[in-house]
């Protein structure tokens, strides 16, 4: 953190956003160690790795905005025990609660970068997908930065929580995802024994 200096951290942040497996849970309480050393500011690491949450979070965005609906549409036809339809519920979601979503998302691992996609596809205006976005961001990022400038040595004591935290996300990921295919696999094969009728009989 000393060699890459707070421009470094804000790169590797953006990076973060497009990589989930680079632990941000890590970069930023570094980076909050190396300015309390005197390596930069504490608002130095607070700017560039909140630049670099935007602009990994804008990166997404571009992605979802290309994707749009139409492709996700037809996307979802294609694949088993998924429906379009399934798109229009989520797109008509994210439309009621989009900003509540894009600001309390940079908070939670996992969808602190999933969540810029469906914005993009919704065209969710892009100066407010930006304020949200950094105002989320500056509440995760000083969280952990201001841990490592005052845990100091101590900065990994952090890090164990956050794993918790997103030991606690997988699992409820892994739950949703386990009973939405509990619900479609039953749905099919009720509907292909509905389509097939009565077995005969035979004396």
């Amino acid at each position: 953190m000393d060699i890459i200096g707070p421009a470094g951290a804000g790169i590797a942040i953006a990076m973060e956003n497009l990589f989930p497996p680079l632990p941000s849970e890590v970069i930023l309480p570094m980076a909050g160690l190396a300015a309390s050393r005197g390596s930069f500011t504490v608002f130095e690491a607070l700017l560039w790795t909140t630049a670099g949450s935007i602009v990994g979070a804008l990166l997404l965005y571009g992605l979802g905005a290309w994707l749009g609906l139409t492709r996700l549409r037809a996307f979802a036809a294609k694949v088993p025990l998924l429906h379009p339809e399934d798109i229009d519920r989520t797109v008509a979601w994210f439309g009621r609660h989009g900003g509540k979503a894009v600001f309390f998302g940079r908070m939670i691992p996992i969808f602190r970068s999933l969540i810029s996609i469906p914005a993009g596809i919704t065209r969710m205006p892009v100066w407010r997908f930006t304020l949200l976005t950094a105002a989320g961001s500056v509440i995760w990022n000083s969280i952990f930065v201001l841990s490592g400038y005052y845990l100091g040595e101590s900065w990994h004591v952090v890090e164990r929580y956050a794993d918790i935290l997103q030991y606690v996300v997988i699992g409820a990921v892994v739950i949703g995802v386990a009973w939405f295919l509990y619900v479609r696999v039953r749905a099919l094969v009720q509907s292909r024994g509905s389509q097939g009728g009565p077995e005969p009989e035979f004396d």
